[in-house]
């Protein structure tokens, strides 16, 4: 049973991929993933916020920042070296111990780090890297035009910069998603992942506080995914790496009949524990022989939204056979 896929241009075993999360922040997890048979592993994203963070901890320890003058830039690029060492040590110790491909993951908000971690990424010998963009649109003074001019210029810049395959993690609130989504992979990038999971927000009645809502995605989440990945699936020039409400093999069958390339879990391992992969490669495989599949492209995609097909009128079509019961 062949179950052989590419990511971002890289030859990989298994299109289940272990997402970058908590789990994937640990040498013997990801050791475990792949003997699990994960096809790759990304590892935990690196927050330009909690780099920050450490600079200020780390300089407020030994004096008041005020007092550093011209020689603050300096010593911060020095704590900030140290907060990415031990994130480099982890992926120079997977490149050392495992045979998958390690992507770093980058989580940023200025423009000038941007540039900055994606080459350190590179230099750390990661295989591929993966940019988690979540712009969000909360605030008033951005505007869709904002919003697009910002990732234009990182990503044409970036792929100026490195060498290695990058892919840009998207979020599900963008005005034109399709065109956007479609303008994204023109620009040259290698995979465009949907999507990633924001942060829920809840409120505790009691204490009248803002609280953090679970972070785990549920099984109905998988719908949205699905219906961006059946309609992108054919309309982009790069793969599609589908993320979010992916909890079992049947949902990793359902992404690869809408056409992503690969399939990137994280909520399932964290309920399930990381040697969860397993169940997921067999389940995978399973299907494949009972279906009389010999390798996953025979069936990638195949009810993906056609290429020349109005996608508006296909899904209306739908609705209505749903609703309206036409068709029956």
């Amino acid at each position: 049973m062949n179950t052989k896929s590419k990511y971002l241009g890289l030859e990989i075993d298994s299109p289940i991929i272990a997402g970058s999360c908590g789990l994937t922040n640990d040498i013997s997890n990801l050791e475990k993933l792949e003997a699990a048979g994960a096809g790759a592993i990304i590892i935990k994203s690196v927050f330009e916020e909690q780099i920050i963070y450490d600079i200020k901890r780390n300089l407020s320890m030994m004096a008041p920042v005020d007092n550093y003058g011209m020689s603050y830039e300096y010593i911060a690029s020095h704590v900030a070296d140290d907060s990415l060492g031990k994130h480099f040590e982890l992926i120079s110790e997977a490149k050392k111990r495992l045979h998958i491909p390690i992507v770093g993951s980058i989580n940023c908000y200025s423009f000038e780090n941007w540039m900055t971690y994606t080459k350190r990424f590179q230099d750390a010998g990661c295989d591929a890297l993966e940019l988690n963009m979540a712009i969000l649109p909360y605030e008033t003074t951005l505007s869709c035009e904002d919003v697009d001019r910002l990732f234009s210029d990182i990503i044409n810049t970036l792929r100026k910069s490195v060498s290695i395959p990058v892919s840009v993690k998207v979020s599900q609130n963008f005005t034109d998603m399709a065109n956007f989504m479609q303008r994204l992979s023109w620009m040259g990038v290698d995979g465009i992942t949907l999507f990633n999971k924001p942060l829920n927000v809840d409120i505790d009645t009691q204490k009248m506080e803002i609280i953090h809502a679970p972070s785990l995605s549920t099984p109905e989440e998988i719908y949205n995914t699905l219906r961006w990945v059946a309609i992108l699936a054919k309309k982009l020039r790069c793969d599609i790496s589908a993320s979010t409400g992916v909890h079992n093999a049947d949902d990793v069958v359902k992404m690869l009949l809408a056409g992503a390339g690969t399939v990137q879990v994280v909520s399932c391992l964290y309920k399930n524990g990381v040697e969860y992969m397993k169940n997921l490669n067999d389940g995978l495989r399973d299907w494949m022989s009972a279906k009389g599949y010999d390798s996953i492209d025979q069936f990638r995609g195949k009810l993906a939204v056609k290429a020349g097909e109005q996608i508006s009128l296909f899904f209306r079509t739908q609705f209505m056979k749903h609703f309206a019961k036409i068709g029956e």
